[in-house]
């Protein structure tokens, strides 16, 4: 976005005017030289003209060779060419043909193409030069007013030394009003790299939480459905009304997976309904369920609870529900099938501790450690401040334990 590009509400002679001023400097930063050309050309044509007679009507000595007027005149006007690459440069050799100007008498009104050379740089170099640019300009003035005394100093000195002023701080003004559009179109320009940045930021945290999601409903109940399966499989040929009930059991599964998968897409839809569940958030109510449904899978589930899980806020009991459900499904893949697990949950004035141990191989965890699933763990824990632990137990008993200690909200006591 550039300066140019604001265009603010005001009257139609005014839009009309930063129009005109913005094409100006959009032709002069496309092509820099020709302007200077034109701009030159001009003031050229304007010292020559005078220098053909003209400057005899002020001039306190007319006797001037035209040639000397000639070359003062070109001195006073050809270098502003490149006044915007080397301003000091041109200033000096402008400020010695003005000097030979006041010196001979012809008083040159050439010398006013000076505040040109002024302006640019007030525009673009330090307050100090812009003195020193000034001394430079009054010494004309003052050789003029020793050399032909023409009524007070006052009159011959204090209006040039007005004019140079003036300009001086015009250059000064349009420099600080560029400097400051710059800063606001800078400003402008971070803000909208910020704001795509924590657009970028929040899509990506989106697709880690919709990713950890799905990772736990499709890993936990594809968990349960296979251990169903492989036991249905089993009692087929031995007891056909168990075979039934796993069937029925995998048919329950994979509806609540199904649910729970339908609401996290929901999130996905551009179409979605604004009283669309944003995603699936099983309570500790649900734990029950979920260690039932284990349990349904084959492997035993001791579960003990101590206090009252309505002090815990919905995000927590959501950390707390999906830990439990992935170290239980990791049992379920890891431990064998002889294993059992127990699921320990506190909820004290402060915090919610969760203990979940199994009796299986030592490599229970072995699949959640380089896989989503212990990652999950931790990302969820540390968005409340909190700590899991996860590794084997020492032998005996063996197997694998996962501690997650979990603080409360603020405003749940």
């Amino acid at each position: 976005m550039h300066e140019d590009e604001y265009v603010t509400e005001s009257h139609p002679l005014t839009q009309l005017l930063q129009r005109s001023t913005q094409r100006v400097r959009a032709f002069d930063r496309r092509r820099p030289l020709v302007w200077d050309l034109l701009v030159t050309g001009f003031f050229v044509i304007a010292a020559l003209v005078d220098a053909s007679g003209g400057w005899r009507n002020v001039a306190p000595n007319k006797d001037v060779p035209v040639p000397l007027v000639l070359a003062m005149t070109l001195g006073l006007s050809l270098p502003l060419l490149w006044r915007r690459r080397h301003p000091m440069v041109v200033l000096t050799v402008m400020v010695a043909a003005g000097l030979a100007s006041s010196w001979t008498g012809a008083m040159l009104q050439a010398s006013l193409i000076q505040m040109v050379v002024l302006f640019s740089i007030a525009m673009r170099l330090p307050l100090t030069t812009l003195g020193w640019a000034g001394l430079m300009m009054t010494a004309p003035l003052v050789v003029g007013a020793v050399r032909y005394p023409e009524g007070s100093w006052d009159q011959q000195i204090i209006p040039y030394v007005w004019a140079y002023a003036l300009v001086a701080l015009f250059g000064i003004a349009v420099r600080s009003r560029q400097d400051y559009t710059q800063a606001l179109v800078e400003r402008a320009r971070q803000l909208e790299v910020e704001r795509d940045q924590q657009a970028q930021l929040a899509a990506a945290a989106e697709r880690t939480r919709i990713a950890r999601e799905m990772h736990d409903i499709i890993g936990h109940n594809l968990s349960v459905i296979t251990g169903l399966a492989d036991g249905g499989s089993y009692a087929a040929a031995k007891s056909p009304e168990r075979a039934a009930q796993a069937l029925e059991a995998i048919g329950t599964t994979s509806r609540q997976a199904l649910a729970e998968l339908r609401r996290l897409l929901d999130v996905l839809r551009d179409d979605a309904p604004a009283t669309a569940e944003l995603a699936p958030q099983p309570a500790l109510t649900d734990l029950d369920q979920l260690i039932d449904g284990v349990r349904a899978a084959g492997l035993p589930v001791r579960h003990t609870l101590r206090g009252h899980p309505e002090t815990v806020g919905a995000g927590r009991q959501l950390t707390v529900y999906r830990v439990v459900q992935e170290a239980l499904t990791n049992t379920l893949k890891h431990a064998g099938p002889d294993a059992t697990a127990t699921v320990d949950v506190t909820y004290g004035p402060d915090a919610v501790t969760v203990e979940i141990t199994d009796t299986g191989a030592a490599t229970t965890g072995t699949g959640s450690v380089h896989g989503r699933g212990l990652t999950g763990m931790h990302e969820r824990t540390s968005l409340y401040g909190g700590t899991l632990a996860a590794g084997p137990r020492p032998h005996p008993p063996g197997g694998w334990r996962v501690r997650l200690h979990l603080p409360k909200d603020d405003d749940n006591p």
